[in-house]
């Protein structure tokens, strides 16, 4: 008999009007970036009353974002308006287009870089903000996608209950097939879902666990989640958020399949548990990947989001400008 699924209750995120008026502007954004991208043409933007991209001239001080072709979104805003900071974080996903995709794996981890304790707790170790962020990076992705070891931990819903915006299409990887119907993924309707596991454990005419779809992977050489990718990416996903756990967002890594690995870094020492991202050794430094990154605070966590696929390493060197010490919270 399975153990009985617990989980804790989700801290309800504090939201406020300054965020919420730049999320609308997030999510205008995201929805016209293929219209954009076609169009082919230079254009800046604010946000109408219902809630849609209005067109602006060039240099018009109302602006708030711009579409550059081949680049995407550029933030017009000042640094010291209130919405900067949030679109300045979001519109890098709100830039993807059907031609140019975007994929982003995101994990919440202690300073000593554990997701969970060693019996497998992690509701939770980031914050209430860190949740937020979730919830708005599934409203803007066509897929949000999850290994078995999360859902066994964490019994998600996956949806975008805490903010505008909608939910996306629920992938949940279970190459072993290990994972029950009772989860909250299988047993609602409220977003569609995807069960993806090897072929081979598929009994003949079966095509739904529970509420979701089955989806066969050939296992001749193991499923991979490079063949999830193909998969996603037949069914347009142009967004795609990798959500955890640290298996899976690990494996996407190292297939180099994220353009965007998102780390959020909670104030908090497990001292043994279970780890966030796992790699293959590097016997040098030198050897090792020193992304570009930008740095966010996130209530009391600090969020780390590196490119990937920029093709260039980060420098440790600050602008002549810069001082040498700065405290940041």
């Amino acid at each position: 008999m399975r153990p009985e699924i617990h989980t804790a209750a989700e801290p309800i995120p504090r939201r406020e009007p300054t965020a919420d008026a730049a999320w609308r502007i997030a999510l205008a954004a995201a929805g016209g970036a293929d219209r954009l991208a076609e169009a082919g043409q230079f254009a800046a933007f604010t946000l109408g009353e219902g809630a849609e991209l209005r067109a602006l001239p060039a240099g018009h001080p109302d602006a708030s974002i711009a579409w550059h072709p081949g680049t995407g979104w550029e933030l017009l805003l000042p640094a010291g308006d209130p919405r900067h900071g949030l679109l300045d974080l979001y519109l890098p996903i709100c830039s993807a287009t059907a031609v140019k995709p975007i994929t982003v794996g995101h994990l919440g981890q202690s300073l000593d870089g554990f997701i969970a304790t060693h019996a497998g707790e992690s509701q939770f170790v980031t914050g209430r903000e860190n949740i937020l962020h979730l919830h708005r990076m599934r409203a803007l992705s066509d897929a949000v996608v999850v290994g078995a070891g999360t859902i066994a931990a964490d019994n998600p819903q996956l949806t975008t209950r805490h903010v505008a915006g909608p939910s996306p299409l629920r992938v949940i990887f279970d190459p072993s097939r290990r994972l029950a119907q009772d989860y909250r993924v299988f047993s609602d309707d409220s977003a569609p879902t995807l069960y993806v596991c090897a072929r081979s454990l598929i009994s003949p005419g079966e095509s739904h666990f529970g509420f979701a779809t089955i989806v066969p992977l050939d296992d001749g050489d193991g499923v991979t989640v490079v063949e999830l990718m193909r998969v996603l990416r037949e069914r347009s996903c142009k967004r795609i958020f990798v959500e955890g756990g640290g298996v899976t967002v690990s494996a996407f890594l190292e297939a180099n399949l994220l353009d965007r690995l998102q780390m959020a870094i909670a104030p908090l020492i497990i001292g043994d548990g279970r780890p966030a991202i796992r790699l293959p050794a590097r016997a040098t430094l030198g050897d090792c990947h020193r992304p570009r990154y930008r740095v966010f605070r996130m209530g009391g966590d600090v969020l780390f989001d590196c490119e990937l696929t920029t093709g260039g390493q980060a420098t440790d060197e600050p602008s002549p400008d810069t001082p040498s010490v700065t405290r940041v919270i």
